[in-house]
């Protein structure tokens, strides 16, 4: 009977089986950009359910995320229950999953999240556990609160201050992510630590499978063309199982221009940034669901090759980012950040196409026919055209 001292090494998930997950950009939809700390029961299955009926799921959007404010307390075992507007989370998983979908929650390494509720601390294998027994696919960790934890060891030691502080969130995560593996099953592994640290250098090699790179985006063209923009020179860090994450998106959410959402998911869908949906899936305008499902944005973004896109050209306010595609292909976005349109060129060259290619405006829906050498677009203010070179 010695085989049985095997079990719990048998049932824990090796490293490389978790980042089996996520071998493309996760895609879903987070509960936060819209409903933030009002978010119920009712407005996951919502959610779920127009996942599905407005041909989200056929699109590759699968998972259905909760974010903070759905924790309650913790019992006398020290198993944390849910509140009043979540009554029963396994029952809510049952549902996302009997949709064909995915279930995610939110929880933090500190002993609060960042809404105050009950978080993760010294409590990390026991709520792994939990989750799993919900049957939790994904696991946003926000690191909120383990910020004072962080700040008050580093405080003791001011010279070493902030190595103390780096191997203290290291060890966090490491944590979460063991207690993730010994459930055995497969979870991804959301970092929420706002690109400290250069978490894309270290995340990897922890079992994290997407890792934030900036702080929060907001639905405006400030915040999202500032995070966005800002994603150059990060693409050599991103590939199958981990991926560098902008945030997620605020498309449909009402303060952006059309021409601006265009922007937004074209930049998203070059950077190979998971594509989180975050709207009022149950009120989304045609205008909305046309961006959100455009299937040649969406490909680009999920292209197995796993090749984050980069800058290859900026002057001024204008820009030109590429990302080769596995067929061979090269996908481009010219981008006009000012406030009056004017023309972008991209040289096939910089963007790693021959000189000769067939172009194709995505946006549009046209194939613009063989080009040599160039090519150039009148692109609005804050808008983009997004291209295929073949």
């Amino acid at each position: 009977m010695k085989f049985l001292r095997l079990l719990p090494f048998v049932v824990a998930l090796p490293l490389a089986a978790q980042q089996r997950v996520a071998l493309t950009p996760p895609m879903g939809w987070n509960s936060w950009n819209h409903f933030a700390g009002r978010v119920t029961d009712a407005d996951v299955r919502a959610a779920a359910d127009a996942i599905v009926s407005s041909g989200m799921k056929d699109a590759g959007y699968i998972y259905v995320n909760i974010d903070d404010t759905w924790e309650g307390k913790r019992d006398a075992s020290g198993v944390l229950h849910t509140n009043e507007k979540f009554p029963d989370m396994k029952a809510l998983g049952d549902y996302i999953h009997s949709k064909g979908l995915k279930f995610g929650i939110y929880s933090s390494p500190g002993p609060q999240t960042c809404a105050r509720f009950e978080g993760s601390y010294q409590h990390e294998e026991q709520d792994a556990k939990t989750w799993a027994e919900w049957g939790v696919d994904y696991i946003k960790y926000d690191l909120c609160s383990y910020r004072t934890i962080m700040r008050e060891a580093a405080a003791k030691d001011p010279a070493n201050g902030e190595k103390i502080q780096s191997d203290l969130m290291r060890q966090a995560y490491q944590k979460i992510s063991d207690a993730i593996r010994k459930t055995g099953r497969p979870m991804v592994l959301s970092l929420c630590q706002y690109g400290w640290d250069e978490v894309w250098t270290w995340a990897p090699a922890l079992g994290g499978n997407l890792w934030r790179t900036t702080g929060d985006i907001s639905d405006s063209y400030l915040s999202m063309s500032q995070i966005g923009f800002s994603q150059a020179g990060l693409s050599k860090y991103a590939g199958p199982g981990h991926w560098n994450d902008p945030d997620m998106l605020e498309v449909g959410n009402g303060r952006m221009t059309a021409e601006e959402y265009r922007t937004h998911m074209s930049l998203w869908s070059l950077l190979a940034a998971p594509l989180l949906a975050g709207n009022d899936l149950s009120k989304m305008s045609d205008e909305t669901k046309s961006i959100l499902l455009n299937k040649e944005a969406i490909a680009i973004d999920q292209d197995a090759l796993g090749k984050q896109g980069d800058r290859v050209w900026a002057k001024g306010a204008l820009e030109v980012w590429a990302k080769p595609l596995s067929n061979g292909k090269v996908a481009v976005g010219l981008f006009n950040r000012s406030l009056e349109a004017a023309p972008v060129s991209v040289r096939f060259a910089d963007a790693g196409a021959k000189s000769s290619a067939k172009v194709r405006d995505v946006w549009a829906g046209k194939d613009l026919g063989t080009k040599q050498g160039s090519y150039t677009a009148n692109v609005a203010p804050h808008g983009v055209v997004l291209l295929i070179l073949e």
